[in-house]
């Protein structure tokens, strides 16, 4: 026992030895806020920066959804020191990862200073702690740009509901922002009329307007910013890049060593604002009570969540330049980004999370404020939020998916009020381009439709008949039970949901064109459908096909306490009516064709590959892996779309298809640096910086390259590079955990948890 333990702790020592370099320290300020640093914890996100001697942070916050549905940053928080030991000849910023926090020192000659900034992961609550060898004053600015209505432009319509339909007059609101004794309050609250009123109408569900979740109502998100040494300075006013603000200063009522400002968030969809008021200062007195245990609360999450999971590539090397080094450090970088969200009310977004910034630092021709992001802020693009959510099954961060499941979960209802008033039968409706309030963004849907076309499609020429990711998020839920054996009990009426909508949907369109409900071998005619958003007007898509397969036969596997026999008689029966998947033919190859038929090509995914990934019907040690492997290599529209930005994933598609120079040549390019200074603000791709499917999707190539799975086989390096040391530290289905390490072409297993799993690892380094 006393032998286990000791191992485990040079285990645990090693891996935060190996942790420490992937720190990102700077020892020059920045010039603006594309050139800051990412903080946060529990589900908040702060990009922190200093300018000018300036210490700067943007707060960003899960939910914080307005009435056209952007999301609303909470402000800009700016820090003076005076005198300024930022100012001084010594710099440095550091993104401390084993902590969750960002460190900055600076200092001139004897005075120095250290500021720390931290975010408390089990309350939404912001710390900043300044340490200075000199009594220093500080003043704290509360920056706000919306200090009066704000007419949307036409162009900063993609950054709300409206997208490229701007409604004559549309404004973004002003908050609500004054001193209240030593602290400046601040508030956003929804009033009148939202996007989610307007789409209702749009959409015909008037009548079931009643039954369906609204998440906008009186929905009111903000906070409070205060210090014990800091008392209100008056009101400022100023200009960052293109925006105008507002600024609410807090001055030290007298200099000191020692400073802290804290900022105490809260959200909720209140009768009013006063109720919302009272439950922002009980919210604060509960924290304040245990405000002396929170630091090391915070800290221990953060080191029990790095001793989940690792990937550290030529961690011995010292070579912090090398390609292969950066993409192990960017890995973890990525990982941190997620785990800020772990709490959250509503998804990490795909275009950017909490960690957007002044948007023309990204797009010149998108000077506006930084609420600003390209594709929407309550609207979550599937396909795109399945490749940030998928990597957590291997890394094992678990509580991190919550946020995700819980999102179609909770829109059950309402997707299946849909299929009841448009098509008259059960089942949910999810759509590819969905607000979080589960109905089509109303952009997307089309404002101008063709009189009598049914209401229950977008009409969009890249969305219509796409409804099939849905499955993605029921697979997601079902594997994590089959890794975690966690009760998925609150996902089995989603998962059932969306299976019963393709069976029901596509017997009543077929029952509307002939008198045949099934095609002559009894199998579901999935006609129109739509392969991704690149083969349109798909006859039995191959994506849809898998999808169906494997999220079914996953339901039917569970145990009995989520199916009872009749459940599961219905499921078999089910089963059999998914139509088989195709085949084509290129160069002469068997190929995996993306549909029967399609009627054109109108995007440039590659979905002929998805029963490779993310099905798994497809790979190392399963039938027919050389049809598979022609379609990478042959077929020509998955020839001509590869690439690796953004949301692409060749690189997975290599890995899982045991193509090793392959999977390391589009993993080099998915995690190599971003380009910007901090490395993993990859982007802006297809969508925008920093762009996180283009983060995970190089996190699951990277996990896919070192372990995979097939049955209760676990192989491990099915597509490493043989000169690419690797500490890595993974997860498997059945609460599986592997630590192994390959080193000079020798490949250790250190760890597996439980032991009994050892005897299923089988090595297939090249």
């Amino acid at each position: 026992m006393l032998i286990s333990l000791l191992c485990a702790s040079v285990a645990v020592f090693s891996q935060m030895e190996e942790l420490a370099p992937c720190n990102v320290v700077w020892n020059s300020q920045s010039r603006n806020s594309a050139e800051s640093m990412p903080c946060g914890g529990g589900d908040i996100g702060l990009n922190v920066w200093v300018e000018n001697g300036d210490l700067l942070f943007y707060i960003a916050r899960s939910g914080t959804f307005d009435e056209n549905n952007a999301m609303l940053k909470l402000g800009r928080v700016r820090l003076k020191l005076s005198p300024n030991p930022l100012a001084g000849k010594t710099f440095r910023q550091e993104l401390s990862l084993s902590d969750g926090s960002v460190k900055i020192a600076g200092g001139d000659g004897a005075h120095k200073a250290e500021i720390i900034l931290w975010v408390d992961v089990f309350s939404p609550v912001i710390h900043v702690d300044i340490q200075s060898t000199r009594k220093v004053k500080l003043e704290a600015v509360y920056e706000n740009w919306r200090f009066e209505d704000h007419p949307v432009q036409k162009l900063e319509g993609f950054g709300n509901a409206y997208k490229w339909q701007v409604p004559e007059g549309l404004v973004t609101k002003q908050d609500e922002i004054g001193f209240e004794g030593s602290s400046v309050l601040f508030c956003h609250r929804n009033t009148g009329e939202t996007v989610f009123d307007v789409t209702v109408r749009q959409q015909q569900l008037d009548s079931v307007k009643d039954q369906l979740s609204d998440p906008l109502k009186n929905l009111t998100f903000g906070g409070k910013m205060q210090g014990d040494n800091l008392v209100p300075d008056g009101v400022t006013t100023g200009k960052y890049l293109s925006t105008p603000f507002k600024g609410w200063k807090l001055k030290s009522r007298a200099p000191a060593k020692k400073h802290s400002l804290d900022i105490y968030l809260h959200t909720g969809q209140s009768a009013d604002k006063a109720a919302w008021h009272s439950g922002l200062d009980q919210f604060i007195s509960s924290v304040q009570k245990k405000s002396g245990t929170a630091r090391a609360q915070t800290v221990n999450w953060w080191a029990d969540f790095w001793k989940r999971s690792f990937i550290f590539i030529d961690p011995e090397s010292g070579k912090t330049d090398s390609a292969a080094w950066q993409v192990g450090r960017n890995y973890q970088l990525f990982r941190y980004m997620l785990a800020c969200n772990a709490a959250g009310a509503y998804p990490t977004k795909f275009n950017g999370g909490l960690f957007t910034y002044d948007p023309e630092l990204t797009d010149s021709t998108r000077a506006f404020s930084p609420d600003y992001r390209n594709w929407g802020g309550g609207t979550f693009t599937a396909q795109n939020q399945r490749l940030v959510y998928f990597p957590l099954l291997k890394s094992g961060d678990f509580d991190v998916m919550k946020p995700q499941l819980d999102f179609y979960a909770r829109l059950l209802t309402n997707a299946e009020c849909r299929s009841r008033v448009y098509w008259g039968h059960a089942g949910a409706c999810f759509t590819e381009q969905i607000e979080h309030f589960g109905l089509p963004n109303c952009t997307e849907y089309g404002w101008k439709r063709p009189a009598g076309y049914d209401p229950g499609l977008m009409y969009n020429a890249w969305l219509e008949y796409q409804w099939d990711t849905a499955l993605e998020f029921c697979w997601m839920a079902l594997q994590r039970y089959e890794y975690q054996a966690e009760d998925i009990a609150a996902y089995i009426p989603l998962i059932e949901s969306c299976l019963v909508f393709f069976d029901e949907h596509y017997q009543y369109l077929a029952s509307r064109r002939g008198r045949k409900k099934l095609d002559e071998a009894g199998h579901l005619v999935l006609y129109p459908g739509s392969a991704c958003e690149t083969y349109k007007m798909a006859y039995n898509a191959t994506s849809t096909i898998a999808a169906l397969k494997t999220v079914t036969e996953a339901l039917i596997a569970l145990p009995e306490q989520y199916l009872d026999k009749e459940k599961r008689e219905k499921w078999q029966a089910f089963l059999q009516r998914i139509p088989p998947i195709n085949f084509g033919e290129s160069e002469g190859h068997k190929t995996l064709a993306p549909a029967k038929l399609w009627e054109r090509v109108n995007n440039t995914e590659a979905p002929q590959l998805y029963p490779v990934y993310p099905w798994g019907i497809y790979g190392i040690g399963k039938p027919g892996l050389e049809v598979a492997v022609n379609t990478y290599l042959y077929d020509p529209d998955v020839n001509r779309f590869r690439d690796h930005i953004s949301w692409k994933q060749y690189n997975i598609f290599a890995a899982r298809l045991g193509l090793t120079e392959e999977a390391k040549k589009w993993t080099l390019l998915k995690l190599q640096d971003s380009g910007r200074r901090f490395p993993a603000f990859w982007g802006p791709g297809f969508d925008w910086a920093p762009d996180h499917n283009w983060g995970g999707s190089g996190m699951i190539g990277l996990q896919e390259m070192l372990l995979q799975t097939n049955g209760d086989a676990i192989y491990l390096f099915p597509a490493w590079p043989k000169e690419w040391n690797v500490h890595f530290k993974l997860c498997a289905p059945r609460n599986t955990r592997v630590e192994a390490e390959l080193k000079n072409g020798k490949v250790e297993i250190l760890r597996v948890e439980p032991e009994s799993r050892r005897k299923d690892i089988e090595v297939l380094i090249n």
